[in-house]
């Protein structure tokens, strides 16, 4: 049984958004990814606590593709150090999760 996975990105303006969430599904690396606009975000780099416009990605795989979406972002990101993490889903719809099966590559 394949584990599913929420994947959050942040991105440091639309047109990036657009770029990463397009071609990670595009490459069938992920299902679906949800861009939300302008959300805030507090943190420090360098030394400096910065505070930044951002815009959030919202992407739906599996665990077995996580590895790959990592190297695939981090390929096509401006960021040096970009945001790139999973939480696990522990519950959906039958029918979403084997959609996501359906449209995400095999291993």
């Amino acid at each position: 049984m394949n584990r599913y996975i929420i994947i959050f990105i942040t991105a440091g303006s639309s047109e990036e958004a657009e770029k990463i969430g397009k071609g990670l599904v595009e490459n069938r690396l992920t299902a679906c990814v949800n861009i939300i606009p302008s959300i805030r975000s507090i943190y420090e780099w360098e030394g400096k606590v910065c505070d930044e416009k951002e815009i959030l990605l919202i992407a739906k795989s599996r665990e077995d593709l996580f590895r790959e979406i990592v190297e695939w972002v981090k390929k096509n990101h401006s960021y040096k150090v970009p945001e790139i993490i999973a939480l696990p889903i522990p519950l959906g719809s039958e029918d979403y999760l084997n959609w996501i099966d359906e449209v995400c590559r095999s291993n």
